[in-house]
């Protein structure tokens, strides 16, 4: 039981990664409105902010609307058919899906790797760039756990289907 909590806790980083991102995310470009337009003083460095938080948020809310089954589907064609054909088509969708992160994984590792090697870093804040881009392949990790629970429990447990 302490396996699976920890299991649970660990898919639950996603939540809490993209909800804090987008939480500062808004704050900080709310901010910027304030200070540009009000007070006609822009923030500089809010533009390198709101990329890293772009793309934190982005990354990880995808794994959660993965476990969640809250990502864009048009199930439509697919509804039309008879259960064991659409079983087949989820099937394939699982394995198109995985592959496409797979490979976004690897290219965004590459990319963190480059970086890491350069010494890349942002242009106002001097933030290592790794640490922006590091989201791809921790979030591609993230989503092809949540998209594998989400499939299984849709496979062999539809019932519970959605429920995280």
């Amino acid at each position: 039981m302490k396996m699976k909590k920890m299991f649970a806790r660990i898919l639950d980083l996603d939540y809490l990664i993209a909800g804090l991102s987008l939480v500062i995310l808004v704050l900080v470009t709310f901010t910027g409105v304030i200070f540009r337009y009000f007070l006609n003083n822009p923030i500089i460095w809010e533009e390198e902010i709101q990329l890293m938080m772009i793309t934190w948020t982005i990354y990880f809310g995808a794994s959660a609307a993965f476990r969640s089954g809250g990502h864009i589907a048009i199930d439509m064609i697919v509804d039309l058919f008879p259960k064991k054909v659409q079983k087949v088509f989820d099937i394939l969708i699982f394995i198109v899906t995985t592959g496409v992160l797979v490979f976004l994984m690897i290219n965004g590792a590459a990319l963190v790797s480059q970086f890491i090697r350069t010494s890349r870093v942002t242009n106002i804040l001097h933030i290592p760039s790794h640490y922006v881009y590091i989201a791809i392949p921790a979030g591609c990790v993230l989503m092809i756990i949540s998209n594998t629970v989400y499939f299984v429990m849709k496979m062999f447990h539809p019932e519970q289907e959605g429920e995280g």
